[in-house]
């Protein structure tokens, strides 16, 4: 019963933000202009619903000559790489607002899996034998609120999964309020990598 309405939820939802915080948007890409003249808007492949792909918006924090598809925290040196504006987005995860239009296109919900880089075979496979492929992707998760960049591939398709069986209103809105309490924490949020990162996702 929620599925059906919780596509709705989403589009009120992100017409509500984009009214209230155009503003915001609007001073964090003059921000991101201002500082090097390059492109606001970061676009990448990543892997949707049913491993649908699209591409996910982000505000860019980082270089124009960064290695693409590459997660943040599997480059050796990401300090090298992160822009002086791009490192408070990322801190903040305010980089990831512009995902409202991603949720206004109906490639992203507010709460869900997030979203694989299509490159990333091992959490997709992981998510199929969870049935957490055959959901919208979301802006937030259950695996974001715990732990983040710090999970292994498997405990991440493991709470994807869980999220899938128990998906309901008061899930996502729990999820919600729990993301609000990590992004001021900055909880799970990794730059570097070590060697044993590499295969984490």
């Amino acid at each position: 019963m929620y599925r059906a309405v919780k596509r709705s939820l989403d589009i009120a939802a992100a017409f509500l933000f984009i009214v209230l915080f155009w503003w915001l948007l609007a001073v964090i890409a003059l921000l991101v202009k201002l500082e090097d003249g390059g492109s606001v808007l970061f676009k990448q492949r990543r892997t949707g619903i049913n491993k649908r792909e699209f591409l996910i918006y982000k505000f860019r924090t980082m270089r124009t000559d960064t290695p693409k598809d590459v997660p943040t925290h599997l480059l050796h040196d990401p300090d090298a790489y992160i822009t002086r504006v791009g490192r408070f987005l990322r801190r903040s995860s305010l980089d990831e607002l512009p995902q409202i239009f991603n949720i206004l296109k109906g490639d992203m919900s507010f709460v869900g899996p997030r979203p694989a880089l299509y490159n990333q075979y091992d959490l997709i496979a992981a998510r199929d034998k969870l049935g957490a492929n055959s959901v919208m992707p979301g802006l937030t998760g259950l695996a974001q609120v715990n732990g983040r960049d710090e999970l292994p591939i498997e405990v991440k398709a493991a709470y994807d999964g869980e999220y899938v069986k128990n998906m309901s209103l008061f899930t996502d809105l729990k999820i919600l309020l729990k993301t609000v309490v990590s992004v001021f924490r900055a909880d799970g949020v990794r730059e570097g990598a070590s060697d044993e990162d590499n295969n984490n996702g």
